[in-house]
């Protein structure tokens, strides 16, 4: 079915002011990446810039599966969706490219990451030194969103 199709049941596309602002009051979504056998997908929370770009930190042990995959990828996919009832549910799809940003990078992304939420075994698994972290900057390169905000109109009086 197509968008067209579905707007007779209360779903709209999203414009792209209203892709912004969602993913601004988000901060969690689902990292696709490329596998073998079939998609490597991980909660991941971010980091926006308000723009084109999401920043991830990566808590990495010596032999991450989602570092490998991300230094192999050309194109991630990342899902970020909100379902409050079954007739009012929000829903963004980003393509785009991965690249780690250099350490003497992070202090510029201040901002930008204290939005992102993070678990609070992260700040235990960074302090105990047994793992690292990476910072990796999505640039997205393509978008797109939909909304369901009510009762189909067959159902409003």
């Amino acid at each position: 079915m197509t968008i067209d199709e579905l707007s007779d049941f209360g779903m709209v596309a999203m414009g792209d002011d209203e892709i912004r602002d969602f993913l601004n009051s988000e901060g969690m979504g689902i990292l696709g990446l490329p596998a073998d056998d079939a998609p490597y997908l991980v909660p991941m929370s971010y980091g926006y810039d308000g723009d084109t770009n999401l920043y991830f930190t990566y808590l990495l042990g010596k032999d991450s599966q989602k570092r490998a995959l991300t230094e192999k990828t050309t194109t991630a996919k990342f899902l970020v969706y909100q379902t409050n009832s079954p007739f009012n549910w929000e829903s963004v799809q980003l393509t785009g490219t991965l690249s780690q940003v250099p350490e003497s990078e992070w202090r510029a992304l201040g901002d930008v990451m204290k939005s992102a939420w993070r678990p609070e075994m992260f700040q235990r698994a960074i302090t105990s030194g047994d793992l690292g972290i990476d910072i990796y900057q999505f640039e997205v390169t393509d978008w797109s969103g939909l909304r369901h905000t009510g009762l189909p109109p067959e159902f409003e009086r």
